[in-house]
């Protein structure tokens, strides 16, 4: 009879919770090493004057996409 080290699926078994435990230690590492910014006091703020851009912006794409294909659309335009 072999020892229990000689057998590949025992170290198959320990392998797993191995790996799990070092990928573990690697996570910690990482999060203690480089951590997370800290968000401006205006976040809000800054998230509203982005939506206000994109709106702007796909404001000034209606015209083009209103005036296209009428044979499909009716020619009024929708609200």
């Amino acid at each position: 009879m072999q020892p229990w080290w000689r057998h590949g699926y025992v170290w198959l078994v320990i392998a797993g919770p191995a790996i799990v435990v070092v990928a573990g230690f690697v996570t910690l590492w990482l999060a203690v090493r480089q951590p997370d910014p800290v968000l401006a006091e205006d976040y809000y703020q800054r998230g509203l004057d982005i939506n206000a851009t994109l709106r702007r912006q796909h404001a000034g794409m209606a015209p083009a996409v209103k005036g296209r294909n009428h044979a499909a659309t009716p020619a009024k335009d929708l609200p």
